[in-house]
């Protein structure tokens, strides 16, 4: 590539210091692979990304260093309309080639909308968006109306479903839009044998371990993958299901399900947030990853369980089946405990080595190049 194509990219979304979990680290993966390529990168990220009533978690900070050789700039608060029209100008006079805005929360339409607008009054910068979800899990009032404020100034779309894809052209028919799979998180270290990943965290390694990962909230269907241990308890006795990450919901109404279900001593309970890197010990402590989603546009635990090799059952919902074909890479339930429990039994009587293979050469689709030329391509 030569250096008239070098471009002056501003990455707008979560990153370090936040505790962002998944969108942080895309956003500080993108960067990394847009500098690789030879532009020259910025993260403009939050001061303040939610009101703390509006935030379930414990914490919205890291404590962990910031990514190295990242130029992460701390400046947008979300609810200060003020903010919006100062980092607006900001990035109007910098005048950026190419403004990378990810989108995955109405919330932020008013925010992101605002900025971009000014933004764009330098008549040179050009604006992607990767959407993460338009039509959010958990509906709210002004949801369609923030949406649309936001997509306004927006030149063209990447999605990473199918699912999400569709519900832009409910939105907008006109804009370039195009479907890239979510590429590989492959900045969490390299695999590690499972006997270690296991005596690292303490836990016995001649059992069968299960892993459900990431944030626990309603629409991820954690209560389903509960009531199918229950249906295993007897007939797979040396069955654990460990649950590796922080409630954002209440969490009596899951300790009185595991009580009332009787399969506490089923479990290895780590629900709180796991830091960047404790990440490869809960996948590669793993036989079998489970994504048992009500809903879902894709989710950033597949490509996790591809970069560490770690089969996968995931229900058929949103864009979680086509990221993972049936009987090659894992399998694909149905939504419902019952259909839960029978996959996972299947995927014990088949063995990881009928799905690695498969998994190995599937994985290869998932490549950061892609997701880059599709954004530099596609407002050409």
């Amino acid at each position: 590539m030569s250096s008239a194509f070098y471009k002056k990219i501003i990455i707008i979304g979560p990153a370090h210091p936040l505790r962002g979990g998944g969108m942080s680290t895309f956003n500080e993966r993108l960067a990394k692979a847009f500098m690789q390529a030879g532009h020259t990168v910025s993260i403009y990220t939050f001061s303040l990304q939610y009101p703390s009533f509006l935030f379930p978690g414990t914490s919205q900070y890291s404590t962990e260093p910031a990514p190295a050789g990242l130029n992460i700039k701390v400046l947008i608060n979300s609810i200060n309309p003020l903010n919006w029209i100062k980092v607006g100008r900001m990035l109007r006079k910098e005048s950026p080639d190419l403004i990378v805005v990810r989108y995955w929360l109405p919330f932020m339409g008013p925010c992101f909308g605002t900025i971009l607008r000014i933004a764009k009054k330098n008549k040179h910068s050009k604006v992607v968006c990767i959407a993460d979800n338009i039509i959010p899990h958990e509906k709210r009032a002004g949801d369609k109306a923030f949406t649309q404020y936001f997509i306004k100034p927006v030149d063209a779309f990447i999605t990473m479903s199918e699912k999400v894809l569709a519900d832009l052209k409910l939105f907008n028919n006109t804009k370039p839009a195009e479907y890239i799979p979510h590429p590989l998180y492959d900045n969490f270290g390299e695999k590690i044998p499972k006997d270690l990943a296991r005596k690292n965290l303490g836990i016995a390694a001649n059992e069968k371990i299960i892993l459900f990962f990431g944030f626990i909230r309603k629409y991820k269907g954690l209560d389903m993958l509960l009531e199918a241990m229950a249906l295993l308890k007897d007939k797979m006795p040396d069955l654990k299901l460990m649950i590796a990450g922080e409630y954002y919901e209440d969490q009596k109404q899951y300790e009185e399900q595991i009580e009332q279900l009787g399969i506490r001593d089923r479990l290895i309970l780590k629900t709180t947030f796991i830091a960047d890197n404790e990440i490869k010990n809960y996948l590669c402590a793993s036989d079998l990853v489970v994504q048992p989603y009500r809903n879902a546009t894709q989710s950033g635990v597949t490509p996790l369980a591809y970069h560490f090799e770690i089969p996968m059952v995931v229900t058929n919902v949103g864009g979680l089946a086509a990221m993972v074909p049936h009987d090659k890479v894992g399998l694909v339930a149905e939504p419902n405990a019952a259909s839960l429990a029978q996959n996972i039994e299947a995927y014990f009587q088949k063995g990881e080595d009928w799905f690695l293979p498969q998994l190995r050469e599937e994985k290869k689709k998932y490549s950061w190049d892609l997701m880059l030329n599709g954004i530099l391509n596609i407002t050409q």
